[in-house]
Order: C-alpha cells, then structure tokens, then sequence
C-alpha cells in the first residue's frame, strides 16, 4: 500500500505539473532555440508530406532500431515508431558467442514517401546488407526487403520517370539504379561514379571523405547535400547539383559553423526551406540544429550570416523532448498484461509494445529473461547466463541522457541476487560507471564502479571505486545518476539513498567521453548480470528522469 500510494502521489504530482506547464505555455509561450533536440539524434533524413515533418535517424546497435519522428512544425518531435524490432537474429547484435555490433548495426538512413507509402533505406556493415523498409503507416510495422551489396550512407530517390536509384558511397559517389520491386540493382540499368572526390570540394587536405549522401530535387536541378571534414580544419556541409541525374554535378561549400554538418535539406509548407544538420556534441552525443535557408542562383545559403542561429521563429509548444525521452512507472494496462503472458517466453519473442518508445535495449534482448508480469509494476531483469562486465551483459535497457543536465532516478529490490550479481542504474557507453548493488559470500553491498578500457572491448575491465555494506533489513534501495553536460563538461555523478529522498554521493565523478567504438552519446541504463551463476533477478519499481541535477 506504501508503494502504491507513493506512485499515486508521483503520477498526481507529474499530472499537476503538467497542467501548469500547459497553461504556463498558453500565456507564455516561448520561441524554439538551437540545439533544437540536444541528445544524440544523429544522420537525420528529413522529408514533409502535407502538414507533417518525418525524421529517421540512427542508433546503430539498439532495438527496436532506425527510430521513426515526426512533427508538425520542426521543433516538436516525437517518436511514432521504428523501422525494425530486430535488423536480423545473428550473433553480433545479440551479444551472443563473444561476438557483438557495438558502433556498427545500421548508419545513415534516407526517408522517402511516393503514393502513400513511406519508404526507407539503410545499411549494415553487421550483415553487409542494404535493406528497404515500406509502410503507409510510420507508427506501424514496416515490411522489409534486402539485398546485397552494402551501400554506404545510402540515398534512395524516386525521379519523375517512375525509375529509382541509390546514391551511395565514401569520396566517390556512385549512383544505381534499382529494380522496379526495389529488390536490388536492376540489370543493364544506370551504375556509375557520379561524383568523384566528392570532400575535395570542402578545400585542404581531405581528412573523412564526403558521405552521408541525402539526394532531393528542386526546379528541375537535383541536389546531393554531403558531410566532409578537411584535417586540421572542422566538418564540413557540401552540396552538388547537376540538370540531369546522371551529371555532371559541380559542388561548393554551403556551411561552415562549429563543426555542424550532415543532414538534410527540406522544404516546408509555406514554400521555405530549411536545413537539419547535426554537431558532434561530446558525451551528449551527436545533436541537431535547424537552420533557415534561402536560395539564390539554384544554390542554397544557409544560417544567418553563415551561422546557426541561436533562437528560431517557431513558438515550442510541447514537453523539450517529447516522448524521446521518458518517464516510466512500469505499471501497465491489463490488456497489456495479458498480451505479454500470452507471448511465448522465447528468446527472441520480441514485444515492442510493451514499452514506452523511449526505450531502447543494448543489442536484441533475451526475451526470457525480462518481465513486466512477474511482478506488476515491476521491471524485473533476471540473469540468463554469466558475463565478465556490463558491456558483454544482455538485456540493458537504455534511454538517451539529455542536455544541458539530466538525472535519472530508480528503485532497485536487489533480494533475489545471485552470488557476483551486479544490478543498478549506469551511465552507459563504452568508458561507463554505474551505481547499484552487488552480492559477496551472501552478503549486499552498494557499489560504484565504471570501466577501465583496453585495446578491445572483450577486454575491458571493471573497477569498483567504493563499496558500502548494507544493513541485513533492507532490501531496497534508491539509485540517481546526473549528468552535466554544460559546456561539455561531460561529468556524471553517482547517488543513492534508503529512503528516496535524502540522497548519498558514492565514488568520484565519472567524466564521460563519446568514443568510437559505441559511436553513440551516453545512455541511461537499467542492468542486471551474473559474474558467477545465473538465474538471480533484480526488481526495479519505475524509472525517472528530470533535467535538474544536484548543486555541486
């Protein structure tokens, strides 16, 4: 009844909350600014069909994968789905056999639309595949076909003709065209380099070759926009423009501001155009900034004086993040119930509804190994075989961190651990830490610890910064993680707390770093895994998040 009656109190106080915030919106609204989502949406492809703006975008190794955004007026986003549940059922992104797709999984996508039908195309250096996605409906299943060979950073266009082409490539971009069912290169038809050297159009030294291709037409002329990094300089926004597909295309610079490159070009129902185009932002991850265009000569210009503007003519109305980010309860419908205890218990019995979109797991989940029916209102993780540390471990489930600070809270019930568990709440990529609890010769002890990387990930280690006793009555704990990403200070703090309320700092202060290999900004995590046997199980009442963190 505590329980309950303390969840009633957090869902009446959020609902109140709520209502302030809408009528505080009604009579003072603010005007959007830039970044104009500041956590990690990276390769975005843009496109608008009538009133709505869609957004694909990239998380590589998570599932569901290629989430799916919208919006009515480029500011607002919301996820309304995602592409795929699982890319396909093999070792590598399902942390099976030693093997993983950490930074890999799938890139860059482009979004497309023709006679009611959104289409999708993407790569996988995991499989070496290219895959088209198709659905009418963004916020349903998608249907999926594949082909190979891999084509990087991939461009699908529709032209006026009816035909379709892939434009894809690293420096030299090459363009195909494809069967009329999209299920690979059609025989005899167009496939040739388009454009050569693409980066050398950003001027210097060629540092990342163009590519992150996103291919659109406009007046007759088409138009590849492009990402090039110069050495010693910063990336870099290209574009090429030709009067047939084929070419020849001639290139220029169209933006050069703090590194804010590769995206998009779309226009709006209004008749302008505007650019979406992503930082590297440290930690945080790869953000997005929406920047106004004008067109002169058939050439973009882009920013204001060459900039991205720091605020936007567009009033923000909803929440700053939408449902990209999201609290949860874990407490769900009874239809929803009882559709998850008709679901097989499988390992890759997927059930994508049965969480808020925001999530996202580490690799495809073992299914048998999670449970929201167990113990309704509960998230209970339980260990399906032993691991040496967090990045080897199945069934993390993840959100973005978020800037400029942002925390995030839950309750762990760490009875049922094994000997070796570790259970708790982690700031996750690949130099991770994390609060939480772990078992020693029958006895609980709460811990922070982050990862020593080596050479490779399969090396990594653990280290435990502290460890505290906990008493033989208790058997929950309160867990927070904060992190500051204020002018990329790139900090996370590590609490916990008996009661949820007077909370505990434990181990330093972990400074995160965006490193290649997970090639993705900082996640919140919820984990639990076994060192020593499998089968214990960690209890987690609800999940939390707030963008204010603890003075330091």
């Amino acid at each position: 009844m505590k329980r309950f009656l303390s969840k009633l109190y957090y869902q009446v106080l959020v609902a109140l909350v709520s209502c302030f915030s809408l009528i505080g919106t009604v009579y003072a609204r603010e005007r959007a600014t830039n970044p104009n989502i500041w956590a990690d949406v990276p390769d975005m492809s843009l496109l608008r069909v009538d009133d709505w703006y869609y957004m694909s975008s990239t998380t590589m190794h998570m599932v569901p994968g290629i989430p799916i955004m919208r919006s009515r007026n480029l500011v607002d986003w919301e996820i309304a789905g995602y592409a795929n549940d699982v890319l396909e059922d093999v070792d590598d992104l399902a942390l099976r056999n030693g093997r993983n797709a950490y930074g890999a999984g799938t890139w860059a996508s482009s979004l497309r639309y023709k006679d009611g039908v959104f289409y999708l195309a993407v790569f996988a250096g995991t499989t070496g595949k290219t895959y088209i996605y198709t659905t009418r409906d963004v916020a349903g299943k998608w249907d999926v076909k594949s082909f190979r060979p891999m084509c990087h950073d991939c461009s699908l266009f529709f032209d006026d003709d009816g035909k379709a082409y892939l434009l894809y490539g690293v420096g030299d971009l090459r363009l195909t065209e494809l069967n009329d069912d999209l299920t690979g290169f059609k025989e005899g038809g167009f496939n040739d380099v388009v454009i050569r050297n693409a980066g050398a159009v950003a001027g210097g030294r060629i540092g990342l070759p163009a590519e992150g291709s996103q291919m659109f037409k406009r007046n007759g002329k088409y138009y590849v926009c492009n990402i090039s990094w110069p050495q010693g300089d910063m990336r870099t926004e290209v574009i090429f423009r030709a009067d047939k597909i084929t070419g020849p295309y001639e290139g220029r610079v169209i933006f050069k501001d703090r590194g804010i490159a590769q995206g998009t070009l779309v226009d709006k129902a209004d008749g302008d155009w505007v650019a979406y185009l992503f930082q590297d932002s440290g930690a945080v991850g790869r953000i997005p900034y929406l920047i106004p265009v004008k067109w002169e000569d058939n050439w973009p210009i882009l920013g204001e004086e060459g900039k991205a503007p720091a605020t936007l003519p567009i009033i923000k109305e909803g929440k700053p993040f939408g449902n990209i980010v999201e609290s949860d309860e874990f407490d769900r419908a009874d239809v929803l119930i009882a559709q998850l205890n008709a679901t097989p218990k499988k390992e890759n019995a997927y059930f994508r509804e049965a969480f808020p979109l925001a999530w996202q797991w580490n690799h495809a989940p073992d299914c048998r190994y999670w449970s929201l029916t167990e113990r309704p209102g509960w998230l209970r993780l339980t260990t399906g075989r032993v691991d040496a540390t967090l990045q080897q471990a199945r069934n993390t489930i993840t959100q973005r961190t978020f800037g400029p600070t942002s925390s995030a809270t839950t309750a762990l019930d760490f009875s049922k651990l094994n000997d070796g568990d570790y259970a708790g709440l982690a700031a996750f990529q690949r130099k991770y830490g994390f609060v939480g609890v772990t078992k020693r010769d029958g006895k609980f002890y709460l811990v922070q610890a982050e990862s020593e990387t080596k050479k490779t990930i399969d090396e990594d280690e653990v280290k435990e910064n502290d460890a505290i006793p906990l008493a033989d009555d208790v058997s929950t704990v309160f867990l927070k993680v904060d992190c500051d990403f204020t002018n990329r200070k790139d900090d996370a703090r590590f609490y916990w707390s008996i009661d949820g309320k007077q909370w505990n700092r434990i181990g330093p202060p972990l400074h995160m770093l965006y490193t290649l290999p997970h090639f993705m900004g900082y996640r919140f995590g919820l984990f639990n895994y076994a060192t020593s046997r499998s089968g214990g199980s960690a209890d987690f009442d609800y999940y939390r998040i707030s963008a204010s963190i603890d003075a330091q």
